[in-house]
């Protein structure tokens, strides 16, 4: 194999989706198990889509999922710009190049005209709309003609009729297209910018690119990209178009059904590790069982051989079930930095917690939770007293006898002297011993009264992590205000 340089090639549109991560995750795995170079290439052409802003937020989630770049804005290169719009007049020296050749064409046609003859074949029923070569017609007075009354035009691909277009893809093995299905592609449009297509073929040549690793969606351009290739004379890369991702109900991915966008699952908590690991499960599987990757794993296991040809389902069921993983991998200590930043983005920011208490709760819940914010959201009686109280559990676990048996246990609490887990586990069994009851007729009431609901970790674990104090203080509220 030569030497392998992939190429993530986003348009500054927006935000990265989620389909995106997937293409560049691919192509960063792709590099690295093969000691080659991951290239980011931003595709600014069509700049009535450009966002300010865009190119800053690709590059700040590409780096926060540990993707970082070999070459591309920002980090530079020998085969830069890589920002297209600032390579045009490489892309004006190329286009002549093919129409010298005959290659492509200039074609002056209004918006009208080509709106009529689309409408026209609409009516004809034809399977798709082409454009019919009225100008590759045209003589060379009638070009300059048109050049010197200023006409508008744009440059287009010169598609031979009658050809078989066949190119190899890894994924998608042998593929064929009948060039009289192929329109004669826009090249340069009328404002002088390449389109995606031209502009995609020169840079790949010229940036060495040995493989071209994208989205099912393109495939249907590629026997364009192969004819500019075979018309220049270069030799083509190595293509490799992976599966569609899809909702649930097997609809191909958008934000009218969720959240697509790498940001929004930053936002909402997720580690990148856990995102990560789930986009390279979303058409690829190293032949086994195995779900937990980190990145160096993903590395060493990948290969596009092993990504599958038909649609990838996102489910965030299992991006859950993931990041949960990831959060049960990490130390506590790990766990009490980011405990610690969303404490201070939540109504306790003002309170001053112990690393030891917060410790205590990361011990306690780490097995319960998927979320760093869940160790407040899913606990916070450890932050604060409940005001009320489960209506549910009140109603099977709080009779006419409760508030005696329960205050008994107050005052077995309240002889403790700087009690153990232990200790309050052994208070317990004395007083249900003692008053000869199951040890349930106290635990459920006492979980009750400390947290306000009837869930969570073990009820000693809460008591001991609350402290004696506290624990009787709750005890006596809940006393007062449960009837």
């Amino acid at each position: 194999m030569k030497s392998v340089r992939v190429r993530f090639a986003p348009s500054p549109t927006g935000y990265l989706h989620v389909g995106g991560l997937r293409t560049a995750l691919y192509n960063y795995l792709f590099a690295r198990k093969n000691n080659g170079k991951f290239v980011l290439r931003i595709e600014d052409t069509d700049r009535s889509r450009y966002v300010e802003g865009a190119v800053e937020n690709l590059t700040s989630a590409l780096k926060w999922c540990g993707l970082d770049f070999d070459e591309g804005p920002q980090v530079g290169g020998k085969f830069g710009p890589y920002l297209q719009s600032q390579r045009l007049d490489i892309y004006q020296k190329h286009i002549q190049e093919l129409i010298v050749k005959g290659d492509a064409y200039y074609c002056f046609c209004t918006p009208a005209r080509l709106e009529t003859l689309k409408e026209e074949q609409q009516k004809q029923k034809l399977p798709q709309a082409k454009y019919d070569k009225l100008c590759l017609s045209l003589s060379k007075s009638q070009i300059e003609n048109n050049f010197s009354n200023k006409i508008p035009f744009v440059v287009r691909l010169n598609v031979r009729p009658n050809q078989k277009i066949i190119f190899d893809d890894i994924i998608r093995s042998h593929v064929e297209f009948d060039s009289n299905n192929v329109d004669d592609q826009v090249l340069i449009k009328s404002d002088g910018y390449p389109t995606y297509h031209f502009a995609n073929v020169v840079d790949d040549h010229l940036m060495e690119i040995s493989h071209v690793i994208r989205g099912e969606e393109w495939l249907s351009s590629t026997p364009k990209h192969v004819l500019l290739y075979d018309s220049f004379g270069w030799e083509r890369p190595v293509f490799a178009h992976l599966p569609l991702l899809l909702n649930p109900d097997r609809s191909k991915l958008s934000k009218r059904q969720g959240d697509v966008a790498v940001e929004d699952y930053r936002t909402k908590g997720f580690f990148k590790e856990a995102l990560v690991n789930f986009v390279a499960l979303l058409g690829w599987n190293a032949g086994d069982d195995k779900e937990f990757y980190l990145m160096n794993e993903l590395i060493n296991n990948f290969s596009l051989e092993r990504v599958n040809k038909s649609g990838a389902v996102f489910d965030i069921e299992k991006l859950n079930w993931l990041n949960a993983e990831h959060l049960r991998k990490k130390t506590n200590n790990d766990i009490l930095l980011m405990l610690k930043e969303s404490i201070q983005k939540s109504e306790f920011s003002n309170q001053n917690y112990s690393d030891e208490f917060l410790l205590s709760i990361i011990g306690a819940m780490k097995e319960r939770v998927s979320f760093v914010n869940e160790f407040i959201t899913s606990c916070q009686y450890f932050y604060t007293a409940p005001t009320e109280y489960e209506q549910k559990s009140i109603e099977k676990n709080w009779d006419s006898e409760t508030s005696n048996i329960l205050r008994k246990l107050r005052d077995a609490f309240a002889s403790l002297q700087n009690p153990t887990k232990e200790d309050f586990e052994l208070g317990l069994t004395n007083v249900a011993t003692e008053l000869n009851i199951g040890k349930g007729k106290l635990i459920h009431p006492l979980r009750l009264a400390i947290s306000g609901i009837s869930t969570g970790p073990g009820v000693f674990d809460i008591v001991t992590i609350l402290g004696k104090e506290e624990v009787i203080k709750r005890i006596d509220t809940a006393l007062e205000k449960i009837k």
